[in-house]
């Protein structure tokens, strides 16, 4: 039995934790962390300082303003962490690359089986049609998400310059007026309404577009990935993991 402390645990990704959670027997949530108030089966604090148990991993699905807090009792702790949280600054992101030197780290920017092929699928069509196609990705969230472009708009936009390499990324075309540069990829987000997640990479050549898109249906997607981490991340040693992991295992 893995036993899970849940950063995050009142939020609407808490919850699709939760409930993920309840419907397995390999896994509990023994505590959780979260600056609301709210009553669980189990005990909530709010802050990382005040928790008595000793979990077998955390899941945060919290917020960036959190981050120091968490890993400083993962370290203490020994503690593997699963982040999924986004919206992090280049100097969290370092702090969380230099954590994994000390505990087993695993970061990704979306749990989804399907976004991690799509963006399997995207680095393959890159490399066989950069040369003669533009590339875009469009990413569309609901009107509550705060950071945007979104984290895992960013994964695909890496993962495609991993393959071709010296990509300029282009957030917003109105600022300026020139015609498009090849190597540019554009990044555009979309909020409104409840959309759960919903992620497009456009392959634009002459007289012809491919097209990869991914939609989320509900939330649970991702709160089975990270439950699934979870279990995979159980004693493993100090490093730095991701999705890309798990899939290898399954």
């Amino acid at each position: 039995m893995v036993k899970i402390l849940l950063n995050g645990c009142l939020g609407k990704m808490g919850q699709a934790v939760e409930a993920c959670v309840n419907s397995r027997e390999d896994v509990m949530i023994s505590c959780g962390v979260d600056i609301a108030q709210g009553d669980k089966t189990y005990p909530v604090y709010n802050c990382f300082v005040d928790v008595q148990e000793t979990p077998d991993v955390i899941i945060d699905f919290s917020n960036p303003l959190v981050l120091d807090d968490m890993l400083s009792f993962a370290v203490e702790k020994k503690v593997p962490v699963i982040i999924c949280t986004t919206g992090f600054s280049e100097a969290q992101v370092q702090r969380i690359r230099d954590t994994a030197a000390l505990i087993p780290v695993f970061y990704s920017g979306n749990m989804s089986l399907g976004i991690n092929v799509l963006i399997a699928l995207s680095r393959m069509a890159a490399r066989v049609l950069y040369d003669s196609f533009d590339i875009e990705v469009v990413e569309k969230h609901h009107n509550f998400k705060l950071d945007a472009p979104s984290g895992t708009a960013l994964m695909i936009a890496d993962a495609i310059n991993e393959e071709v390499g010296e990509l300029q990324y282009v957030y917003d075309r109105h600022a300026y007026r020139k015609k498009r540069v090849h190597n540019e990829i554009g990044i555009h987000s979309i909020r409104g309404g409840t959309i759960v997640g919903e992620h497009e990479v456009i392959f634009a050549g002459h007289d012809e577009v491919v097209s990869l898109k991914h939609q989320a249906q509900s939330k649970g997607v991702f709160a089975a990935g990270a439950v699934n981490a979870a279990v995979y991340m159980k004693d493993k040693p100090a490093g730095m993991y991701d999705m890309s992991d798990v899939l290898r295992n399954a």
